[in-house]
C-alpha cells in the first residue's frame, strides 16, 4: 500500500507546481537552475534542497545519473487546498461600463469558475472573480485581459483598490478609492487618464482587490 504523502512547505509546493507546468510546457523536466529561477529560489543548493525533501516524502523520484532526471510521482496540492472562486463578471479598468444588473454580484449564479491555492483566499469568505477589460490600472499592474481576485466588503480604506457601483450611471468601475470632503475620487491607477469623481450617495463599494491573477502570453 502507499505511504501516505507527507505535507509540504510553501516553497516545496511551489517546486512541485513548477515541475508540473514546465512538464507540460516542455514535454521534458526542468533543470535546477530552470527551478531556481521559475520558484524565485536563492541558490542550486537551496532547489537541491528541497528536490531531496520532496523526493522523501514521496512526490517525486529523482534519476541523478540522468540530466534533468526528475520524475513526479503524483499530483499537488491535494484537493482540500485547492478552492473553486466564481468569476462573476467583466469589470473595467478604464471608462465605466455597464452591467447587466445587480444580478451579476450574486456569486451562485456564476457560469465560469477558477480553481486557486487555498493560500490566495487564506480561508476569507465572499470571494469572487472579475475579468478586467481596460487599461487604467496598468500602472499598477492590472492589465486588460488579467482577473481580480475580489473579497466582497461595502467599506474600504483610502487607497485600496476597490470595485465600485456607480447607481446612477448602473455602471461598475475598478480604480483606487479615495474619499474626500463632499465627493468620492475614484482614481484610475494611469497617468494618462483623470479620476472620476462622485457625490457618496452615488456610489457602492462591492469589494476590494486582494489578488491579481496574470493573464500570461
Amino acid at each position: 500500500m502507499r505511504a501516505k504523502l507527507g505535507k509540504l512547505s510553501s516553497k516545496q509546493r511551489c517546486v512541485v507546481n513548477f515541475i508540473r507546468s514546465f512538464l507540460l510546457d516542455n514535454s521534458y523536466p526542468p533543470s535546477i537552475r530552470d527551478i531556481v529561477a521559475g520558484c524565485n529560489l536563492s541558490s542550486t543548493s537551496v532547489a537541491d534542497y528541497n528536490l531531496n525533501i520532496l523526493e522523501k516524502k514521496g512526490y517525486l523520484r529523482r534519476h541523478r545519473e540522468v540530466s534533468r532526471g526528475i520524475e513526479l510521482l503524483t499530483r499537488p496540492p491535494a484537493p482540500e487546498d485547492r478552492v473553486l472562486v466564481p468569476i462573476i463578471g467583466v469589470i473595467a479598468a478604464g471608462q465605466p461600463i455597464p452591467v447587466p444588473d445587480d444580478d451579476i454580484w450574486d456569486s451562485t449564479a456564476a457560469s465560469e469558475t477558477v480553481e486557486l491555492t487555498s493560500g490566495l483566499t487564506r480561508g476569507r469568505e465572499g470571494i469572487y472573480a472579475l475579468k478586467v477589460k481596460g487599461s487604467s490600472m496598468m500602472d499598477a499592474l492590472i492589465n486588460d485581459g488579467d482577473m481580480v481576485l475580489m473579497q466582497h466588503v461595502s467599506v474600504v480604506e483610502n487607497g485600496e483598490m476597490a470595485a465600485v457601483w456607480l447607481k446612477s450611471e448602473r455602471e461598475v468601475t475598478l480604480k483606487k478609492f479615495y474619499a474626500e470632503p463632499g465627493r468620492i475620487r475614484l482614481q484610475p491607477a494611469n497617468s494618462q487618464m483623470k479620476p472620476i469623481y462622485a457625490s457618496p450617495d452615488n456610489i457602492e463599494v462591492q469589494g476590494r482587490v486582494i489578488a491579481v491573477i496574470r493573464q500570461l502570453g
